[in-house]
């Protein structure tokens, strides 16, 4: 044996060089077309042809797992009788040790048989706690899949988890093949264990974060009936703060007491302090720098402070540069588990083409996540405006109570190819001396589908309003005020360029109603490499929303991405296609989706 080792070895050594992979045929006998793409695309000998694969050692390896892999897609699809034959330039891979690698490899040959489709002869799983929805192929007649039958097992589990049980598990389970019926039969036994309490709550891993806050942020309710949404959500609670970077609730091994469970936070903190820049440029607007400083955890309570700044509309054609600052102190879990209050100052300078405007603000928020995809606000601000408009200075001072409801089930915040985004605000505000009062409302709906393989289409739209109610255009800051124009309303338009004229004057002034609509078909290339058509539409009123006199403009345009791991970089070539407010093409770059 020793001596036939070594001759192997020697072989090896000695070999000649490895010739490319010729052809390998890959055959399944009367098989539907998803069943073969399945097959396919579970094999590894067809992905180390993609991949280029010539080393006979690998292709020995890969064509001898790949009886289990084809195997395992076969019963996934129902298929319990499949015979699998696998041969390397026609020497059957089953009877080829490992060590038996041949010199080269020419011709890789898979030949399937599938046999018949089973059907379900029996499909029971019990007992089940109420509510429980099993999957609806797995029920006698239906086509038995293997993962049928682990979805019924999961949902059994899951089910009695919901209501308490966390120690559900499957006890026992009986699966006969009848090969003369072509039929499968499924009898799964379910152990729902004692209903239990949620125990304490300890946590591990925190070094900067204090242990009583962190506890508090997660808000287990310890004594309460034990629910796997509650341990999920308190798992987000933590995730939410941006303290951590893993965060893993783990249940006891041992319940305690009658029926206590207790649960482990374990967490790995991340990195406490932040910063960041971003860029953007228009060929109109110019070009806009931004930055922030970031600390996660302050004071040792989660406490988040963030510093921004940034300079905009550096070298646009019809504007001076502004400037703003911002710091926002964010606390969670203040008046209940899911509340976090902010206190945001604002200092700003604007520079626009007919008017200038200082400010600054002071504000105090709250924040309710109701859930993953739906969050209230509500806060109070004080505003300071100083305007400088037709060569005339005014002051405005109002304060404000915003208050907004955000829904957002996106399957991505930077590139989404699915889901829906809706954020609407409704802000009262309250003037003094010659600052009229009103009501400023806001909405901003986009909507994202994918379509085509691996969503390689996706059609986005936007639409977006905006309104200042109660007021006369005179009566509120510039800021209060609503244009039409640039990249975030109507690319291919002039920065707020569709405005109203202000008495005699070639002064603009904005309106108080605006209306917006944006429709882009993204597509896939490569990868990393997607192209944009898209089209924007913008309304401006004189009066509310619609009222009064209204004025409109559009743009089209192409674009270009590449995706990184910050979001795409965007590139936007657009033209104005109706209005008398641009004319000529706008190039817009930044980083990001439009929406």
């Amino acid at each position: 044996m020793v001596r036939q080792g070594l001759i192997v070895a020697a072989a090896l050594c000695f070999a000649s060089p490895v010739v490319a992979l010729e052809r390998l045929d890959f055959d399944v006998k009367g098989a539907a077309p998803e069943v073969v793409q399945a097959l396919r695309g579970t094999s590894l000998l067809v992905a180390a042809q993609a991949a280029g694969e010539t080393n006979p050692q690998d292709l020995l390896t890969a064509a001898r797992a790949d009886y289990g892999q084809l195997l395992g897609a076969l019963y996934a699809k129902g298929y319990y009788s499949g015979v699998i034959r696998i041969s390397l330039d026609g020497r059957e891979v089953a009877d080829l040790s490992p060590l038996e690698a041949p010199v080269s490899v020419g011709v890789i040959s898979v030949r399937i048989e599938t046999g018949p489709e089973f059907a379900f002869g029996k499909a029971n799983v019990a007992p089940l706690a109420g509510g429980t929805a099993l999957p609806p192929g797995f029920a006698p007649g239906k086509v038995a899949a293997s993962g049928v039958i682990s979805g019924a097992a999961a949902a059994a589990v899951t089910g009695w988890r919901a209501v308490g049980h966390a120690r559900a598990a499957i006890a026992g389970q009986d699966i006969t093949a009848d090969h003369r019926n072509a039929t499968l039969s499924a009898d799964l036994r379910v152990s729902p264990g004692p209903k239990l309490r949620f125990g304490k709550l300890t946590a591990t891993g925190q070094q900067r974060m204090d242990t009583a806050r962190l506890l508090k942020i997660a808000g287990l309710p310890e004594g309460k009936t034990y629910s796997p949404d509650e341990l999920e959500a308190a798992a987000d609670r933590l995730r939410r703060t941006g303290v951590f970077r893993s965060v893993a609730l783990v249940e006891d091994a041992v319940v305690t007491g009658p029926d206590l469970l207790g649960v482990t936070a374990k967490v790995v903190e991340e990195k406490t302090r932040r910063f960041g820049a971003g860029a953007e440029i228009a060929s109109s607007e110019g070009a806009k720098v931004s930055g922030y400083w970031l600390h996660r955890n302050l004071l040792g309570g989660a406490e988040r402070l963030r510093v921004e700044a940034s300079v905009a509309q550096i070298g646009a054609q019809n504007s001076g540069i502004d400037y703003a600052l911002s710091t926002t102190l964010e606390r969670p879990a203040t008046f209940s588990r899911d509340t976090t209050a902010s206190l945001t100052f604002q200092l700003k300078q604007v520079n626009e083409k007919d008017y200038a405007q200082r400010s600054g603000l002071i504000g105090f928020g709250l924040s309710h996540f109701f859930s993953k995809k739906l969050t209230a606000r509500v806060g109070t601000e004080f505003a300071f405006y100083d305007v400088t408009f037709d060569s005339k200075n005014t002051i405005f001072r109002n304060l404000s109570a915003p208050l907004g409801l955000t829904w957002d089930n996106r399957n991505s915040k930077t590139d989404a190819t699915g889901g829906v985004y809706l954020d609407a605000g409704l802000s009262p505000f309250y003037g003094f001396g010659t600052t009229d009062s009103g009501v400023r409302l806001n909405l901003d709906a986009r909507a994202y589908r994918g379509f085509g393989a691996d969503d390689k289409f996706t059609l986005a739209a936007r639409v977006q309003a905006k309104a200042v109610l109660g007021a006369s255009l005179s009566g509120v800051p510039s800021e209060y005020l609503v244009y039409s124009g640039g990249g975030g309303t109507v690319r291919g338009q002039p920065y707020q360029s569709l405005g109203f004229a202000y008495g005699s004057t070639t002064l603009a002034t904005g309106g108080t109603g605006f209306l917006g609509a944006s429709l882009e078909l993204r597509a896939k290339v490569t990868k990393n490499i997607g192209v944009v058509g898209f089209a924007d539409f913008g309304q401006i009123a004189s009066d509310g929303l619609i009222g009064g006199q209204t004025k409109s403009h559009g743009g089209a345009g192409i674009g270009l991405r590449y995706a990184t791991g910050l979001g795409p970089i965007r590139f936007d070539l657009t033209a104005p296609v109706s209005g008398s407010t641009g004319k000529g093409v706008q190039i817009y770059i930044g980083i990001g989706q439009a929406f």
